[in-house]
């Protein structure tokens, strides 16, 4: 079954992923290059927050973790990238943003090529802030003869504000288990440029090519003959009598007005593949702001991006494994291109929203794929809401809403106020299939009131939702219950009516009771790619 795990990445693959069992990595770790250079190099030392990754904030800070992670590193097999991050460290500072950044996925890229099939692929994307450290590390840990490509990603159009030259890529490195890798060509169309000065032919019926060369590159005697008249090149033809003889019955000979001049081969347009793709990559567009796919992640990658990788590197039925996946970009691609995926973060707010992303792709959970280190029961989540240990303490709230089904509401939304939405189920209804939403907040402490349930009747109608869900850990007041049952109802057109504030604890939740509202769930995500029939593995 596909795996969704949560959890830091390095504790998953170490438990939970075996030996040579994945066949495909992509992976986007976070790194905040837009700050300052100054602050990307500063020197920190002492307790600050521990090394990790989370939700819209792209930020590696060296630690006492990290610390112990380098420490750890000096005496493992791979104590020669030891000694090659105490270069970098001479030279770029000891206790700084980027060493930390370079010492704690160090781990993680050595677990990465231990999953690996020896048939296997790894795509690595970064931006030009630490590509080149992290291209050091990748040659030492997969060895450099096994880099196959520096892919660059046209991800954005030039500022016109810029004061350098504008920063427009990104950069993926691909890298291969071994010479014997999975490779399926990718191939674009011609652009309109290309066909008017190359496919300036066409037959009688219409038929468009264009000409090729007919003559050998290299001398070939036995290939010296004469053939309808024309003299043969210097170095012979490129076919043998016997295939110009095929040519020429199928009419793919074109013929000069003169002997004098050769004869060229006719190449139709109806049966090239197109453009073969090159590394450097300017016709996938960014997410924008009014992309069908978009999530509202801050690092979102667009899918055409996943699908040309998982499409050229592996194959229906092969291992897709994201580490840091996000909002699930790699995971959707890879559902619908019927490969089995594991999926890896370290935020319930990342959880949810691929949970959200896949029920639109009709993937159900415990059915076509695992939750795996989520709450399976009251208790635990009533530790996950009172763990000091989470550095987030949203993270009860992304779980609480992916519970039910809802999309969470973070990142920038957090670093303010929420204004009383943790997050909404969005449904329809009437007729016309109206998009309603109902609203979704979430309470983990104990200390709750009727106060709530009338903020949450607030939000509700200056949202203009159709209804309002309250989430909590502790046993609601019987003033908040009385309160929320003057909340009114929703009159549904097509499902009849649904009281308009509901509460439910999370044990309730846990023993089957949901909130109740029309079942005709929106996502607002297209249709994941689909997959290609009959498509062969290669292996070079």
């Amino acid at each position: 079954m596909n795996q969704l795990f949560f959890g830091d990445n390095l504790e998953v693959l170490q438990k939970h992923i075996a030996d040579e069992s994945v066949d495909l990595v992509y992976l986007d770790p976070p790194f905040n290059s837009k700050r300052d250079y100054n602050v990307i190099f500063k020197e920190r030392t002492g307790a600050l927050a521990a090394s990790q990754i989370t939700a819209f904030e792209d930020s590696w800070h060296w630690t006492e973790d990290a610390e112990l992670t380098f420490n750890a590193l000096k005496t493992s097999a791979y104590s020669d990238i030891a000694v090659l991050i105490e270069q970098f460290q001479k030279v770029l500072g000891k206790h700084n943003d980027v060493t930390a950044y370079l010492v704690m996925m160090t781990p993680r890229l050595i677990e990465l090529r231990r999953v690996l099939k020896p048939t296997g692929s790894l795509y690595l994307h970064c931006d030009p802030t630490v590509s080149h450290y992290l291209k050091m590390i990748l040659d030492a840990i997969f060895g450099a003869k096994n880099f196959r490509n520096e892919i660059i990603w046209q991800r954005t159009n030039v500022h016109s504000d810029s004061k350098t030259w504008s920063k427009v890529s990104d950069t993926i490195f691909f890298y291969t288990e071994s010479d014997r890798f999975a490779w399926n060509a990718i191939y674009t169309p011609h652009s309109d440029e290309y066909l008017k000065s190359k496919y300036r032919h066409a037959d009688p019926d219409g038929r468009v090519y264009r000409l090729d060369n007919m003559t050998s590159p290299n001398p070939r005697p036995n290939m010296m003959y004469e053939w309808k008249g024309h003299a043969s090149p210097p170095a012979g033809w490129r076919y043998s009598k016997e295939t110009m003889a095929k040519l020429e019955a199928e009419g793919r000979i074109w013929y000069p007005d003169s002997k004098s001049k050769r004869p060229q081969l006719k190449r139709y347009l109806d049966e090239m593949q197109g453009t073969l793709t090159g590394n450097v990559w300017t016709d996938i567009l960014p997410i924008n702001s009014q992309a069908e796919e978009r999530m509202g992640y801050a690092t979102q990658k667009p899918e055409p991006l996943l699908e040309r990788i998982i499409k050229a590197s592996s194959n229906e039925g092969d291992v897709v494994l994201d580490p840091f996946c996000g909002c699930g970009t790699a995971v959707a691609v890879a559902h619908g291109l019927k490969r089995k995926w594991i999926g890896i973060d370290i935020t319930h707010l990342a959880i949810g929203l691929i949970k959200f992303r896949l029920k639109g792709l009709g993937a159900e959970e415990d059915k076509d794929y695992e939750v795996i280190g989520e709450p399976k029961d009251a208790a635990s989540a009533s530790s996950l809401a009172e763990s000091k240990k989470l550095k987030d303490k949203y993270q009860f709230q992304y779980w609480a809403v992916s519970k039910i089904g809802g999309f969470p509401m973070g990142g920038e939304n957090k670093k303010g106020s929420d204004q009383g939405m943790d997050g909404y189920i969005p449904f329809l209804d009437g007729p016309k299939n109206s998009v309603q939403r109902a609203i979704i907040q979430v309470k983990s402490g104990a200390n709750i009131g009727v106060s709530e349930i009338r903020d949450l009747i607030g939000v509700v109608q200056r949202e203009k939702a159709a209804m309002g869900f309250y989430i909590c850990n502790a046993k609601p007041t019987k003033d908040m219950l009385e309160e929320a049952a003057h909340g009114g109802v929703f009159e549904s057109e097509s499902w009849g009516k649904f009281p308009r504030i509901q509460i439910r604890t999370v044990e309730q939740l846990f023993a089957g009771k949901n909130f109740e509202f029309p079942k005709q769930a929106v996502t607002g995500l297209k249709a994941a790619p689909k997959a290609e029939k009959g498509k062969q593995e290669e292996m070079l």
